[in-house]
């Protein structure tokens, strides 16, 4: 039976799965959408397309599977390309479908035309367009495999409007097939000698292609081995906090005794992880080519492994097939670094407990120990950019897989759609975005997305007045000279309950408690304004107290 090139196009996605879609309608791709009406596949229909280009992104962040998203052209792709961005530097699997002018308009600069395999190249793994509707089982299947193979990225494919509409002949589309890294059995025992011998072993997990399984099977060898263990920048849900071999996260505002621990390191184990410029303290932890530590690289990327550090031993495999080996080596009778990881976690224990007392009449550090208390280890938790994040970055205790989701490429924006996603992917678990006053503007249009689909989701915008990193920056570097940095808000409690949700104010430290519980207890997708004073910029110094050192 022939099949229109729409028809085939959510074939090929229901062979491979997918039950919702994120997407901004166009008319570039109506014979998609029409395909979609009786397909089962449910369309999360959002206000911009980044914000559902960041819901894709989430989708694929907590679930190992591709999210897709469907935008049209021109500046419907320019305005997901800011989701795109955040998949590629975060190594998140994801497929972007684009509508695109008909093929007998090309290379005219017709309305809306860009050609995406020029322009957005460097935000995806591949960029391909479909000029044959009979290829489309073909180019489907090829983007599920990019896009989960190797280091996970984004994926892109252009479709000519008249491509969909074309009654064609194709197969039968087929689920994509899974490509597992494993490592060598005599790499494995290289690591268990060089872990036995070591004095000061350090290990830093990351990146995706992690699983549940694969975070109790390295959890498995880490309480065997009594191994200290962090984690990289905005990947805290890959081992539990609690533990007693957690030693912090190694990330933006390290803490300086972990920071010393592995720099003093003999052998550093980084599985998933790239150590790039965020993590490695703008590249100072570890020595370029060379680092002084004898260090252990595992990745699912052969072209990573060398790309910036020289690795002693360079393990090509993804995270879940390297921790189901080493969870069933023995350790040494008696490691020299027992104590050591006792101190450490001890240290991230210290630095993780927040600060009572602060300027103005919110203090976030006892909001935090309340959110501690009174939330599940299952509770998803959502951010974007911004200083307020070092709220939840440094003082949450995460305990469980898939409980995090945030950009470690620093896009403002993403909490807010990535928390709508979050829901509508567990809608039995509960779900708080942490947001910025200007964090929250840049896509706080998902909220009226949360409305439609009933997704009680709990936003904390974090109301300072400022965009508060820029601030802090430019305090230390030019203080005094406040520049391009003041906000003028909405009333944020009022704008939830416009769009139908639930709103209220929170102005002093006390009022916050009994505020979330009405929240929660609305059913309805709420915002709490929590008004922080701007001296409040980090949880350590006041914005007076970085001015006045800087002068």
């Amino acid at each position: 039976m022939k099949k229109t090139g729409g028809q085939l196009i959510v074939d090929a996605l229901q062979a491979n799965g997918v039950k919702r879609i994120s997407c901004v309608p166009g008319e570039s791709y109506l014979a998609v959408l029409d395909a979609l009406y009786d397909s089962g596949i449910e369309a999360v229909v959002c206000r911009q397309e980044g914000g559902a280009a960041m819901m894709a992104d989430c989708w694929g962040r907590l679930s190992g599977e591709p999210g897709i998203c469907m935008v049209t052209r021109g500046p419907g792709a320019t305005n997901a390309s800011a989701g795109l961005h955040i998949a590629r530097q975060d190594s998140i699997p994801m497929i972007l479908f684009i509508g695109q002018v008909a093929r007998d308009m090309r290379d005219r600069e017709a309305f809306q035309e860009v050609e995406y395999r020029r322009a957005l190249t460097e935000f995806a793994k591949w960029v391909g367009e479909i000029d044959d509707a009979a290829r489309i089982p073909e180019f489907v299947t090829r983007a599920f495999a990019v896009a989960t193979s190797g280091r996970p990225g984004p994926v892109v494919l252009s479709l000519p409007e008249d491509m969909l509409t074309d009654l064609v002949d194709a197969p039968a589309a087929k689920p994509y097939t899974a490509v597992e890294m494993h490592p060598g059995p005599a790499q494995i025992k290289e690591l268990a000698h060089m872990l036995a011998k070591a004095k000061r072993p350090v290990a830093i997990l990351g990146g995706t292609r992690w699983s549940e399984e694969a975070v109790a099977d390295f959890r498995t060898f880490a309480e065997t081995w009594n191994l200290p263990v962090g984690c990289s920048f905005r990947r805290q849900m890959l081992f539990d906090h609690t533990h007693p071999s957690y030693a912090g996260d190694v990330g933006i505002g390290i803490n300086p005794a972990l920071a010393r621990e592995i720099k003093d390191a003999d052998l550093l184990l980084l599985v998933g992880a790239r150590m790039s410029e965020m993590p490695s303290s703008s590249y100072t932890l570890l020595d370029i080519p060379y680092p002084s530590q004898t260090l252990v690289h595992v990745y699912p990327e052969p072209s990573e492994l060398g790309h910036v550090y020289r690795p002693d031993l360079a393990i090509c495999a993804a995270p879940a097939e390297f921790s189901a080996a080493m969870k069933s080596q023995a350790p040494p009778d008696s490691p020299a670094w027992l104590a050591r990881t006792k101190s450490m976690h001890e240290a991230y224990l210290a630095w993780s407990t927040p600060p009572l007392q602060g300027p103005g009449p919110v203090q976030m550090g006892p909001i935090m120990n309340w959110i501690e208390s009174n939330t599940d280890k299952q509770t998803i938790f959502t951010n974007g950019a911004g200083n307020y994040a070092t709220w939840l970055h440094r003082f949450h205790r995460f305990q469980a897989f898939a409980t995090q989701a945030a950009p470690t490429s620093g896009s403002m924006g993403y909490g807010l759609p990535a928390a709508v996603a979050a829901k509508k992917l567990h809608p039995e678990r509960e779900v708080i975005c942490f947001a910025g006053d200007g964090c929250f503007m840049m896509h706080g249009q998902e909220f009226a997305t949360a409305v439609r689909h009933n997704l009680p989701i709990i936003v904390l915008v974090i109301n300072n007045g400022i965009y508060g990193t820029i601030r802090m920056h430019q305090e230390r570097e030019y203080p005094g000279r406040v520049s391009a940095t003041d906000l003028t808000n909405p009333d944020f409690a009022a704008l939830a309950r416009a769009y139908g949700g639930h709103g209220e104010t929170v102005e002093t430290t006390d009022a916050f408690a009994a505020a979330f519980e009405r929240a929660r207890a609305s059913g309805r997708p709420a915002i709490l304004d929590i008004k922080l004073d701007p001296q409040a910029i980090t949880p350590a110094k006041t914005l007076s107290e970085i001015q006045a050192a800087s002068r």
